[in-house]
């Protein structure tokens, strides 16, 4: 029975060194490296030959080499997203069951959604892949 009790002591002794001796975690997940601000993963649903439906996914990051935007790029990359999202889903709306999705086409309006949403020009967006599924 004591030795419970000094088990018990011990651990409640200890817990405070512990605490303050364990490295503090950044609630923040980072999201720019160097210029570049990343854009988590979008996806829409799109027709699949058959009549199935199917996920197309979008890998997307902002190039901002001006530190002032890409501050305001930072603070707005969840209406970035939303934005680029929207353009996504009736792009995919568009698309005919057999027709692969055309980058150049995407990257413009979602280019522009950019220009957009951020009130001026100066972010460069870059596509990374594009997969139905």
């Amino acid at each position: 029975m004591d030795r419970r009790r000094l088990i018990s002591l011990a651990a409640v002794l200890a817990a405070p060194a512990l605490m303050a001796a364990a490295p503090k975690k950044d609630d923040k997940k980072k999201t720019t490296v160097g210029t570049y601000v990343e854009i988590q993963t979008l996806t829409a649903s799109v027709m699949r030959p058959g009549g199935k439906r199917g996920v197309m996914t979008v890998q997307t990051v902002l190039d901002v080499p001006d530190p002032k935007l890409r501050a305001k790029a930072e603070s707005v990359v969840p209406r970035l997203r939303a934005a680029f999202v929207q353009t996504l889903q009736i792009y995919t709306a568009g698309m005919t069951p057999s027709m692969p999705p055309n980058p150049d086409v995407l990257g413009q309006a979602l280019q522009r959604d950019a220009d957009r949403v951020l009130g001026q020009k100066g972010a460069k967006l870059l596509l990374g892949t594009l997969l139905i599924n």
